[in-house]
């Protein structure tokens, strides 16, 4: 029997502005150079530099509302201002004002964790599957390998960081990592990982022979009980031998060696700190600040269609193609104001949260911090926080550091304070460095 009821729904769905909005968050110093060079390549109607010397149009970049709201509706007499109406620009004041400064190149090696998210940013995931698999990525160690159990993740992620997500969701995100390079990445115990790896061989005899001893027979394997292997698999000694060469070649940790031989990355920084008077002074790039500006000849254009009383459609749809091209390029614009504006207000943020670490440079004065805490102090999502820290710089006087480097989880100590993971690896550090070689400490002892 068919029943029909009224049932409410609220679901929030990003436009596609925004969405571009957010892609322009999470672009680096240089590739959001390359991106701005593409769109004056694509619209004639968006222009670098100022168009007039009179026009002395500011941001204002302390208004933070207007990183929060969305984007106003857009009419036909936004372009048609006279004198007193100046033009679009992007100067604003929390930048270097050096412009043609040059920046020197940082060089940094990429870390085994930033390759595996440098890849899954070519896959096509949408933004919360993103923040997702970033985490995971996040919890395989060292060695490449994922050792946690995927249940524990998900109840992290609830708690920690106040997102909802099921195992199954993340098991099918894991495939993915499991999917990049190097191969075995991701696998959960050395099983896995080395039965990954052979996955991505070319199918043979002794390949497949190999899958099958890891698969079914790993205990026997592992306790060298070859004869029983031979019985149960059906093969000869020889055929036994090349299986277990072929394991033998593979690597039981995938995470280990990814840096070795890697290529120098340039990086420019985004943001610069300095101190002055025991004050943290933060200023964005001023590469990421371009002055640009709306096309006089269109806006010309728009204001001589508009002027004309008897449109033929020819001139009509040249007016739609002028004032399209002048929506695009405003909205543009806007975004990389708004892009400055957040990548201010979410730096200056995680400054003020780790003040006593940036004023010192001790890695003992860091404070347990998450993506949630920052986006809860400025009002926005986790996502857009994680897009600013993920692969941004910032060079400060102890040193260039990627952004996300400041997030850390937490510990309870034996006096019930919560001390940041990263100082309590710093202390070991300290200690083992400092301890009688010929009497190194216990674990126990080092706990």
């Amino acid at each position: 029997m068919l029943k029909q009821n009224l049932s409410q729904k609220l679901q929030q769905k990003l436009s596609p502005q925004q969405i571009q909005l957010m892609k322009l968050v999470q672009l680096q110093t240089q590739s959001l150079e390359a991106r701005i060079k593409q769109e004056i390549e694509e619209n004639p109607a968006l222009q670098e530099g100022k168009e007039k010397a009179e026009d002395n149009f500011e941001n204002d970049a302390s208004d933070e509302r207007e990183v929060r709201d969305s984007m106003e509706e857009i009419n036909w007499d936004d372009y048609l201002g006279d004198d007193e109406t100046p033009d679009y620009r992007t100067k604003a004041n929390n930048y270097s004002s050096d412009d043609e400064m040059y920046e020197a190149p940082v060089l940094v090696n990429e870390s085994f964790h930033d390759s595996l998210i440098s890849q899954l940013r070519l896959r096509d995931l949408s933004s919360e599957e993103l923040d997702l698999v970033v985490y995971l990525v996040g919890t395989i160690d060292d060695d490449g390998l994922l050792r946690r159990d995927l249940i524990d993740i998900v109840d992290d992620l609830a708690f920690s960081q106040g997102v909802f997500t099921e195992e199954k969701e993340l098991e099918r995100l894991l495939e993915i990592i499991q999917d990049l390079d190097p191969p075995g990445v991701g696998g959960r115990d050395l099983r896995e990982c080395l039965m990954l790896q052979l996955e991505r061989k070319r199918p043979s005899f002794k390949v497949n022979l190999a899958l099958s001893i890891l698969d079914n027979h790993f205990d026997s394997f592992v306790k060298r009980h070859y004869q029983k292997l031979m019985d149960r698999l059906g093969v000869n000694e020889d055929e036994l031998r090349d299986a277990i060469e072929e394991i033998g070649r593979l690597n039981p940790k995938p995470g280990g060696s990814s840096n070795l031989s890697r290529p120098t990355e340039n990086v420019i920084p985004d943001y610069n700190l300095q101190i002055v008077d025991d004050e943290l002074e933060l200023t964005l790039n001023g590469r990421n600040a371009p002055e640009l500006s709306l096309s006089r000849q269109y806006r010309d254009m728009l204001e001589h269609y508009k002027a004309s009383k008897e449109k033929n459609k020819a001139e009509k749809e040249a007016a739609l193609f002028v004032k399209q091209k002048l929506d695009s390029a405003k909205w543009f614009i806007d975004a990389i104001v708004q892009r400055q504006q957040t990548l201010m207000l979410t730096m200056q943020s995680i400054l003020n949260y780790q003040r006593d670490y940036f004023l010192t440079g001790d890695e003992r004065k860091l404070r347990p911090m998450i993506l949630k805490d920052i986006a809860e102090e400025i009002g926005m999502d986790i996502s857009t926080v994680s897009r600013v820290a993920s692969n941004k710089y910032i060079q400060t006087p102890y040193g260039t550091f990627l952004i996300k480097r400041f997030f850390s989880e937490s510990m309870t100590n034996s006096d019930g304070e919560e001390v940041s993971t990263r100082e309590i690896k710093k202390i070991l550090e300290d200690t083992v460095a400092e301890e009688d070689k010929r009497k190194p400490m216990t674990d126990d002892a080092l706990a």
